[in-house]
């Protein structure tokens, strides 16, 4: 059965664009303001939704995120509270994928059949966790497919032909490839070797890939949307909910329209980039 990740990119392809995919922090800087910022992406330009799950130990996250979700957790923020703002979400939107992104603890702890059924029941379509690989499969990927549930991995610069089939194996909805070595939001793509490891996953699969990492800007966005399916924004929009908290870290009138702001310049350099891609 087609999920709304399905669905999504499949009218996106038709539509002859690439995706725009939004990450932010759940919770971040509260749940109130976290909801509202989310409600507003959709319209703002998002087409895919990505949401951090807060963790005390995030390997993979710049200090941005990092930041974000400690932001988050004094806040209160847990992974009930987490999937709490996805169902509230789907009370307006039943359109828009969501995807929860972070790392296998808070869902171990939380217990994993739990978890499935709660992340079911309140709308989430996908997982992305960074630190679980295809070794582990049995662990949450497997039993997430079996609840229906899209499971996307990460494929990387330094993920070769010899090591791909198994990265792609049991993944759906979408690849995620990160354009750079290193953690989140430090260095711009190299927008050349990105179109060349895209061409490359592509031979793989017929699954859309999705190209994250690094990207700020909206002419970033407008290059990588020329040959990626997706280009995926994380650190760019958390800092701009940072740079718009008072000085106690608290939200501010500022705070949703700095986030949609940003984004709708995004939505424009994605929606531009298939056209540059054409002329």
């Amino acid at each position: 059965m087609a999920t709304r990740i399905d669905r999504r990119f499949a009218a996106l392809k038709a539509e002859g664009r690439a995706a725009l995919v939004t990450f932010l922090m759940a919770g971040d800087p509260d749940q109130g303001t976290s909801l509202k910022i989310v409600n507003a992406l959709p319209q703002a330009g998002a087409d895919v939704i990505e949401l951090g799950m807060p963790f005390t130990d995030p390997m993979a996250d710049g200090p941005v995120i990092q930041a974000a979700g400690l932001r988050a957790l004094r806040a209160g923020q847990t992974m009930g509270r987490t999937l709490a703002l996805v169902r509230a979400f789907r009370e307006r939107d039943n359109e828009t994928p969501i995807v929860l992104m972070g790392y296998y603890n808070p869902i171990y702890i939380y217990g994993v059949d739990r978890f499935l059924a709660d992340a079911g029941s309140a709308g989430v379509d996908g997982l992305i966790l960074v630190d679980l690989p295809p070794e582990e499969d049995d662990e949450l990927c497997v039993p997430a497919l079996r609840a229906g549930l899209n499971f996307v991995r990460l494929a990387t610069p330094t993920t070769d032909d010899q090591r791909l089939p198994a990265v792609l194996n049991n993944t759906s909805g979408f690849v995620y490839y990160v354009s750079i070595t290193g953690i989140t939001g430090m260095a711009a793509p190299d927008t050349g070797k990105v179109a060349a490891a895209v061409a490359r996953i592509k031979r793989h699969t017929s699954l859309p890939v999705a190209v994250g990492f690094g990207v700020k800007t909206a002419a970033h966005a407008r290059a990588i949307a020329a040959s990626a399916d997706g280009v995926v924004v994380g650190s760019a929009l958390v800092d701009a909910v940072r740079a718009s908290l008072d000085q106690d870290g608290k939200a501010t009138a500022r705070t949703v329209g700095a986030v949609t702001d940003l984004v709708a310049g995004l939505a424009e350099g994605v929606r531009g980039g298939r056209r540059q891609a054409a002329e």
